[in-house]
């Protein structure tokens, strides 16, 4: 049995019943790094002894009958923007490679509570601020299923690790689509939790971030499978006193009548779509239909509208805090794509930025009673099938055109709604995937409906490693 294909539930059970250890575990995913990392370039730091050592370890405590963790034993990685005790966080940045953490971010210190073992670090662009993977630490990621496809940013590492074979549960964080473009673009499934839902705190951060960018930024899991979704974020969700937001609301919410209603968002405000990518709206809201969802299209609040606030009052805090980083620490590159950012539409000065910050109340308030009716909302994720790697370096017009693909996804974080997205299958030969919009905190109505769409489609990686043997 190669271990390494194994879903995180299916390990940890595994591990329990003793039908095989977490160091045979440990082993099959380290081997997995080695033999296709050097390619994919996904894993950054590669912690293979200190994991194959975790794994002994948690293998004792079980045969001494110590108290269990949902993910005992079970190999995992994070993303190199959060802190892991005694690790560099480099965030893609040469300047920062020598940065090391004194003490675990949040979401490190839940996974580590309930026994996963770290085997590696993920990469990610410079100020993990891309549609893509690549920096001049680390270099490029490259997408497991097409080399000149995107793996998405900027969980762009743990994705392609995740499609690869590198363990279930791969650590990512979403501020704009960090953790849903990843998974649309390698054919995985992911949750933007809800703001508050998963504590986060950076203990080496020189400063607190916006007040902005800490409401749109939410630490997640990129899986396979919706199933190790669902445990991965359990666990990350637990208390953690150093995020004063954290929120102690119980993951599985109050019973919904059943049929429960999704409305079928399919307005593009005037931007292109491709007619696969549509197309696959259709098949998903037929998937819920057929188990048992009241579907039927709808009008939703303006996602057009809050992605261009996303840019607007975001774009305030990323003009005024991250380009003087990427200004002095920062690649030509990373210069170039900040610079566009900021022509692509009129970024807000400190009074817009008051004002802005008010305005989202309101636009909350509008997705909240909307919600009231439709507890989930079915839509396109990104307009356009998984760009090309370097989309958004290459012109300004090629950057906003990848941007304004994406309305669906800063949309949502402007309004720090849960998100989830599944796959579909394939566009033009790269994966695809669709978003599930659900109430706040209601994440695991989000993951029900991305159920019943992943038992039609099925788990998308295991055609990719199909493939290896043809």
């Amino acid at each position: 049995m190669e271990l390494w294909r194994l879903s995180a539930c299916e390990l940890s059970q595994g591990i329990r019943e003793k039908r095989f250890s977490s160091e045979e575990v440990t082993a099959s995913v380290s081997a997995r790094i080695s033999e296709h990392n050097p390619r994919l370039n996904a894993v950054v730091e590669d912690y293979s002894e200190e994991a194959l050592e975790g794994a002994r370890e948690a293998d004792r405590a079980l045969e001494k009958g110590e108290p269990l963790g949902e993910l005992h034993g079970v190999p995992v990685t994070v993303k190199s923007n959060v802190d892991v005790k005694g690790k560099p966080t480099s965030n893609g940045l040469p300047a920062f490679a020598e940065l090391i953490a004194t003490d675990d971010s949040p979401v490190v210190s839940n996974l580590k509570k309930a026994g996963a073992v770290i085997i590696g670090r993920t990469n990610t662009p410079e100020l993990s601020m891309r549609m893509t993977t690549d920096n001049p630490l680390h270099g490029r990621t490259l997408n497991p299923w097409n080399e000149k496809a995107s793996p998405g940013g900027s969980s762009g590492g743990a994705s392609a690790a995740a499609a690869a074979g590198f363990g279930p549960v791969h650590h990512g964080n979403d501020i704009g689509g960090s953790l849903r473009f990843p998974s649309f673009n390698c054919g995985l499934a992911t949750v933007k939790p809800t703001f508050g839902r998963v504590p986060a705190w950076l203990p080496s951060a020189l400063a607190e971030r916006g007040i902005l960018s800490q409401m749109m930024s939410v630490q997640g899991a990129i899986c396979r499978e919706v199933r190790d979704v669902r445990l991965a974020t359990r666990v990350m969700a637990r208390e953690d006193a150093r995020d004063p937001f954290w929120m102690p609301v119980p993951f599985e919410g109050w019973p919904e009548e059943k049929p429960v209603s999704v409305g079928v968002a399919t307005e593009t405000y005037g931007h292109p779509i491709h007619p696969e990518i549509a197309t696959s709206i259709d098949h998903a809201a037929g998937f819920l239909s057929d188990a048992g969802y009241a579907v039927e299209p709808v009008t939703i609040p303006s996602v057009d509208d809050a992605a261009q606030c996303w840019f607007r009052y975001l774009g305030h805090e990323l003009k005024v805090f991250l380009m003087p980083l990427a200004r002095q620490h920062g690649s030509r590159t990373i210069q170039q794509i900040f610079e566009w950012y900021f022509e692509m539409g009129e970024v807000g000065d400190a009074e817009d930025y008051r004002t802005g910050i008010k305005e989202r109340t309101a636009m909350t308030r509008e997705w909240n009673v909307f919600l009231e009716r439709y507890p989930l909302v079915l839509s396109p994720f990104y307009l356009q099938p998984t760009p090309d790697w370097d989309c958004d370096s290459q012109s300004l017009e090629g950057a906003k055109e990848a941007f304004n693909a994406a309305i669906y996804s800063t949309g949502i974080n402007w309004v720090s709604l849960p998100a989830g997205v599944v796959p579909i299958g394939m566009v033009e030969d790269r994966p695809a995937g669709v978003q599930l919009i659900g109430r706040r905190f209601r994440e695991d109505l989000i993951l029900d409906a991305m159920e019943a769409i992943e038992k039609r489609v099925g788990v998308l990686t295991r055609e990719l490693w199909a493939r290896e043997n043809q």
